[in-house]
């Protein structure tokens, strides 16, 4: 798993003035839980936004005035019209307590199916699994080598090792649909057929 080294400093007032001036600053309000206290600090931005702008999970080595932690981004706040970071939360990571997280999805393999001319729809692009913090894989391959026209990959047919998925085991996560094309091909075909 990738990690990235954060640092930051307690704050000392926790309130809405406080939190501005610190944007104003370039820093951005933070707290970490899920341990046995929580800690409210600030980060650089500059610092977050390998963390956050990224489709990979990360692990975060925060050091907050000497003391080390190591976490997860839970949730970031954006501001509404400039999509700078306003807030992040971070969920502080224990080697055996189990956590969920949102894995990415990496396609991999070329469909028959998108070759005679189907048309590939992805439907999920992340997975919701929990696992320990070790099992938690870096991202979930789904081999789409065997999908045909009409065909699809759904949640229950994916397997992982010391990990549970949390998703409903009916959803899709790819398909390969009949595009317009191939179905007027068809159609064409079975009118050609008729005539003969």
């Amino acid at each position: 798993m990738k990690s990235i080294a954060i640092s930051g400093s307690l704050r000392k007032n926790v309130g809405k003035r406080d939190a501005k001036e610190l944007r104003y600053a370039g820093k951005v309000p933070a707290v970490l839980y899920g341990g046995d206290k929580q800690y409210h600090f600030s980060v650089s931005a500059t610092d977050l936004k390998p963390a956050i702008y990224t489709p990979d999970i990360q692990f975060i080595d925060l050091d907050v005035e000497g003391q080390k932690f190591q976490a997860v981004v839970q949730d970031a706040q954006f501001h509404p019209l400039t999509d700078k970071i306003r807030h992040v939360d971070f969920l502080e990571l224990n080697d055996k307590k189990e956590v969920a997280l949102e894995v990415p999805i990496k396609l991999t393999g070329t469909s028959p199916g998108v070759k005679m001319g189907g048309k590939l729809i992805q439907k999920l692009r992340k997975l919701r699994v929990k696992a320990l913090p070790k099992d938690l894989p870096q991202y979930i391959e789904v081999s789409i080598e065997s999908l045909e026209v009409g065909k699809s990959v759904r949640v229950d047919e994916i397997q992982l090792k010391n990990a549970r998925i949390l998703n409903n085991g009916d959803d899709t996560i790819v398909s390969v649909v009949m595009s317009r094309a191939l179905r007027q091909a068809e159609q064409e075909a079975a009118k050609a057929d008729k005539k003969k």
